[in-house]
């Protein structure tokens, strides 16, 4: 990045940031974003210097691009902290404020601490993120092969849908997924490499900035400013804790796509395959009684478990799961039969 998209950026993010201030009704965030947006004032001038001196030609008056508008535009009618990924995108620093405690019971700021992953199958969330995935195909498939039991073909029609559905699932969840991580990686390699070269250009004002993160989550100035002062001593502690309290980014969340689009897959298909095991004996004369009760203790179990990440009774949570697999397969099986008699099957 030369030194005119630099100004440029931090014009955009002076912009962005006085956005943000206004719509904010706490006292504490709304001074932190201005002296934000004045901070990166000053830094737009440091670049703006340089681009001068290099004889290259600003745009005046300065307008922000058309997506700096639009969230922008996102940000007055919904509030900045339903757009932190977009926020963030942006170059937007001290999104770390809405994901921490503030002031009154706010927790001392120390690099490297763990963070809170995403609900990613490649991340630490990976068990819940797989029993959610289980239960997607789960649900999905069985839905699918009623829908088509419902339309009175064989088991032979309703084992190839199946089969069917688990692959079309399993592929698009696995797609959706490498897609969503691989942006993700995208955007966090991108605002780390930009973090990079602003320490590395002013490490003074980015000592500020922490510092003024710090300050709006309640820790005092002197002992905020000393301690931004230590953290930037050491580039690459700086980077990390730069990138978590600016930017709310977590470097070690930078997964691999691939291993979340493979996990997808698996997660998705255990799921599916559930239903299809009774039509794969060799005289499947009930099969699709069997297949409704594997789905129905499938999803006991399933709900059972998910009780582990909500507190709720398991029994509670696991004839919920029930409940809700068997008005999805009711909907698609009545569906199925109502085209079954219009077609002539039924």
């Amino acid at each position: 990045m030369n030194e005119r998209d630099s100004w440029y950026e931090e014009k955009q993010s002076e912009f962005l940031y006085r956005v943000i201030a206004d719509c904010e009704p706490t006292p504490e965030l709304h001074t932190l974003f201005m002296k934000l947006a004045i901070a990166a004032e000053n830094q737009s001038h440091h670049w703006k210097k340089l681009a001068i001196a290099k004889g290259e030609k600003l745009p005046a008056p300065f307008r922000p691009a058309l997506r700096a508008r639009l969230v922008a535009r996102l940000v007055k009618w919904l509030g900045p902290q339903r757009l932190l990924p977009m926020l963030a995108a942006m170059k937007v620093r001290g999104l770390s404020v809405y994901t921490r405690t503030l002031a009154g019971g706010h927790d001392a700021p120390v690099a490297g601490r763990p963070e809170s992953r995403h609900r990613r199958l490649a991340g630490g969330g990976s068990f819940r993120a797989s029993v959610f995935g289980v239960n997607d195909g789960l649900v999905s498939n069985a839905s699918l092969m009623l829908g088509v039991a419902g339309a009175a073909f064989d088991s032979h029609v309703i084992l190839l849908t199946g089969i069917a559905g688990l692959l079309a699932g399993a592929a698009s969840m696995a797609a959706g997924e490498y897609v969503s991580m691989r942006s993700q990686r995208e955007m966090f390699e991108y605002q780390i490499g930009l973090e990079r070269d602003e320490l590395a250009a002013y490490p003074e004002e980015e000592a500020e900035e922490l510092a003024l993160i710090y300050e709006a989550r309640g820790v005092a100035s002197a002992e905020a400013r000393q301690l931004a002062d230590t953290l930037t001593r050491d580039p690459a502690r700086a980077l990390d804790t730069l990138a978590r309290e600016e930017l709310g980014l977590n470097p070690q969340d930078l997964g691999s796509a691939w291993g979340a689009a493979i996990s997808s897959f698996i997660a998705f298909a255990l799921g599916a395959v559930i239903p299809l095991i009774p039509f794969f004996w060799p005289h499947p004369k009930h099969g699709l009684i069997w297949s409704i009760g594997l789905t129905a203790v499938a999803l006991f179990a399933t709900g059972a478990t998910v009780s582990l990440f909500t507190g709720r009774g398991f029994l509670w949570s696991a004839l919920r799961m029930v409940l809700i697999g068997v008005l999805a397969a009711g909907v698609t099986f009545f569906v199925g039969h109502l085209f079954g008699v219009a077609l002539g099957s039924g």
